[in-house]
């Protein structure tokens, strides 16, 4: 998502910074080509016009054409409406009050509504809460199972709703169970249907009135773009809602409804869903997504992302590994798995500052997945003594390999080559000044004191 908008507005700004000196006529015509592009994204033509006139109003005040850098100080101001414009900052879920909290999940029929569930379980879960998960859709096929086989891989309690029930009474029963349960949070998959209709929204108002929710929240496909908008302001309208979640961000949608819904509805997008996995939702940051559309990437995210895929323990022991020459092939594995516990690597590539660009380079070779998983294949079909010691897999043993994995001898070679030159580098690093030692945090030698210095 944003791909194209950010490569346009980027392309603005390039042509921005090209000028010496900014007239006010320069920056109209620039502000045309961001209306323009921001129209092509799908976002709401009423945003799209406060926003030009937001960022016109303070790019042609008089501190920015005459300061030294005016072009990066437009590009300053653009950043700054598209933060607010995102919503400004981060908004955390209401879950203060009594027990249990509950949270109701609207939406259309095929949203994401009961994936996002579990998804928000599992989130809620790593925060120390205990959900418990209510299917409250009687009339969708499948709808009830779909959530308590994702409650059992995610092993939290499911209330044991049945087709020929009122979704109303559903949720009451429910409400008592779950303080049998000592559980603290009712997440309540509500049904939807393939559009807004006045049935549905009474339904749903007999919900909201019989458990009072702490939350509301819609969950909306990012790729419906601007249609997204006019169903949130209609759920809005009808149930007051507190936010929403923006689900198949990870799409190849344009961007619309992520950059039109907060200004549209007032109310604040709270998570994104980035993939099928049920770690794949993430709170909106407002910032860190208005960095990624002006090409700066996202860093912190990066960050965020590195640390919770990362084990410490591990960490600490590869670092032992490598200062003693016992980087193995389970090694090279385990390094593999951990990276793909952050995502994707198009979405890592994403947060980089500068990929984004390069990513629309025709020469460009786009990350491929699959060479991944045939690495992880390959090196699964090794035996524990040849994971250990890549020097004993001869040719027998490679064509033995390519076999079990699936793949071809080539594959096999390159995998190794891969990893034999990933020791060489490491080798290198490690007889430089400040090499691994530098980059996995251990071996600092002590500095000698200057002398006549106090201690």
């Amino acid at each position: 998502m944003f791909d194209s908008l950010s490569q346009r507005l980027q392309d603005v700004f390039k042509n921005l910074r090209g000028h010496g000196t900014l007239t006010e006529e320069n920056i109209r015509e620039a502000m045309r080509e961001v209306r323009l592009a921001l129209l092509e994204a799908d976002v709401n033509f009423r945003v799209v016009k406060d926003f030009i006139a937001s960022v016109t109003e303070k790019a042609v005040g008089r501190e920015v054409l005459k300061s030294l850098a005016p072009g990066q100080q437009v590009i300053k101001i653009v950043h700054q409406e598209l933060v607010e414009l995102l919503g400004g900052s981060s908004v955390e879920l209401e879950l203060g009050g009594r027990k249990p909290v509950v949270i109701m999940m609207v939406g259309l029929q095929g949203s994401g509504k009961t994936t996002t569930s579990g998804k928000l379980a599992r989130r809620l879960q790593g925060e120390g809460k205990k959900p418990y998960l209510v299917p409250a859709d009687v009339y969708r096929p499948a709808a009830i199972d779909q959530l308590t086989v994702l409650a059992g891989e995610l092993e939290v309690p499911v209330h044991p709703s049945r087709t020929d029930q009122d979704p109303v009474d559903i949720c009451r029963q429910a409400v008592a169970r779950a303080g049998e349960l000592g559980c603290d949070i009712l997440l309540v998959d509500t049904a939807g249907r393939l559009h807004v209709d006045q049935e549905l929204m009474e339904e749903l108002s007999r919900i909201k009135t019989a458990l009072q929710p702490a939350e509301i929240l819609l969950v909306a496909d990012a790729m419906t773009g601007q249609d997204a908008v006019a169903v949130a302001d209609k759920f809005h309208q009808d149930l007051s809602l507190t936010g929403v979640v923006l689900t198949k961000l990870d799409g190849d949608a344009r961007g619309g409804a992520a950059l039109s819904i907060k200004k549209a509805t007032g109310r604040p997008i709270k998570f994104v869903g980035l993939g099928e996995g049920l770690d794949a939702l993430e709170v909106f940051h407002p910032d860190r997504m208005a960095s990624r559309i002006l090409g700066k990437g996202d860093v912190l995210s990066l960050i965020e992302k590195a640390e919770a895929a990362i084990d410490k323990e591990k960490a600490e022991d590869l670092n032992r590994k490598l200062r003693q020459d016992g980087f193995t092939l389970e090694d090279f594995l385990d390094q593999i798995k951990q990276v793909r516990k952050m995502g994707s690597l198009e979405q890592i590539m994403g947060m980089i500052p500068g990929m984004g660009r390069l990513k629309q380079l025709q020469n460009m070779p786009k990350p491929d997945e699959r060479e991944l998983t045939k690495v992880e294949a390959v090196i699964n079909s090794m035996t524990k003594k040849e994971r250990r010691n890549h020097a004993i897999i001869n040719a027998s043993r490679r064509a033995r390999i390519a076999k079990g994995s699936g793949t071809q001898v080539q594959d096999v070679n390159k995998v190794i080559k891969s990893y034999t030159e990933m020791l060489k580098m490491m080798k290198k690093m490690r007889g430089k000044p400040g090499g691994l030692g530098g980059l996995m945090g251990g071996g600092k030698k002590k500095r000698k004191r200057p002398k006549g210095l106090a201690r």
